[in-house]
């Protein structure tokens, strides 16, 4: 059998050193960076996306959460506990990685959206019906897509640069999605109660290019790390910044516009009185966290900006951009 020769391989053609033949072999190093440039891209994406299921366990593990599931207890919910919570992460762990590669390569939001959804129709066979991420995928989905789009583009990976991103790759898009019309059987609690209550929901936060993880929850966590706290403790005080901040339509969903003054009120006093920086303030916690139950509140929108806050801060150590040091999970 004939052997094949480098030229049928893709070997570059010698040819004299007068003529052409620099120009020929220096396309190979072209090609191989390419490939390298590939691989590392795709494994970037992968790291992303195991960023973002930390992220998402690190929300879950986090105690005292006033009303909300931990490994201590299910909070305010009977119909959902960490279990529930672990089958939904393991439904999700190849959606990250992949609308991080579909963000990296500019894909329109109708490509997102469309992941996103699928997302979410595995979460829901995986958890038989409940909602336990929906918020989430949607958040944490669209930065892990503006994350890898600054990686693509060899940007600095800082917090203003990642929020720019989102804001010009999809903020037009965003916008329309939030002023769309719906069918009603396809209208969520969270869309029905901002309509209801005359308050933003998880679409307007996204259209704003999430203000409530750029400017309340990674400031507190800046804040308390500066101040020398741990990163649990940062991680209770950027909570209870964004209870205080938010209009949570999952609170209002359950406990109306006096439920929503109820956990506004009670964040503000626990930061007011010094957060995570003051002795006692575990007992102060679990006293707001007694209180969120006995009245069935749950702050999930708070929730789950809390983890998308921690992807962005943990993203950023993963280039030049960084922000605050990487730390454990606690």
């Amino acid at each position: 059998m004939r052997s094949l020769s480098p030229r049928a391989l893709g070997a570059p053609r010698a040819e004299p050193i007068q003529g052409g033949w620099h120009n020929a072999v220096t396309a190979a190093p072209h090609y191989t960076r390419r490939r390298r440039e590939a691989r590392e891209n795709l494994m970037f994406c992968r790291t992303l996306a195991r960023l973002a299921l930390r992220s998402l366990h690190q929300e879950l593990v986090l105690h005292p959460k006033p009303g909300l599931v931990s490994l201590v207890d299910n909070g305010s919910h009977a119909d959902m506990d960490a279990a529930t919570f672990m089958r939904s992460l393991f439904s999700l762990r190849h959606y990250f990685s992949r609308i991080a590669e579909a963000g990296m390569q500019g894909a329109p939001f109708r490509q997102l959206q469309r992941l996103a959804i699928d997302a979410e129709a595995r979460m829901l066979r995986a958890t038989g019906g409940v909602n336990t991420h929906r918020g989430a995928i949607f958040a944490l989905g669209m930065l892990c897509a503006s994350i890898a789009w600054c990686r693509g583009r060899r940007m600095p990976l800082s917090e203003p640069a990642i929020r720019a991103a989102l804001l010009i790759q999809w903020g037009d898009a965003l916008a329309q999605h939030t002023r769309a019309e719906h069918r009603p059987d396809t209208v969520s609690h969270g869309q029905r109660v901002a309509a209801a209550h005359a308050v933003g929901g998880a679409r307007e936060e996204g259209a704003l290019g999430f203000p409530s993880v750029f400017e309340v929850a990674l400031p507190r966590l800046h804040q308390s790390a500066a101040q020398g706290r741990g990163w649990h403790e940062a991680k209770v005080d950027a909570l209870f910044a964004l209870m205080a901040h938010i209009s949570d339509t999952n609170v209002y969903h359950r406990g109306g516009a006096q439920g929503a003054d109820v956990v506004r009120s009670r964040s503000a006093a626990f930061l007011a009185a010094g957060g995570t920086g003051r002795p006692g303030w575990r007992d102060d916690a679990l006293d707001c966290h007694r209180l969120f139950v006995e009245r069935r509140l749950s702050p999930g929108g708070a929730a789950d900006l809390l983890a998308a806050a921690c992807l962005v801060h943990q993203a950023c150590s993963l280039g030049e951009g960084a922000g605050l040091p990487a730390r454990r999970a606690a």
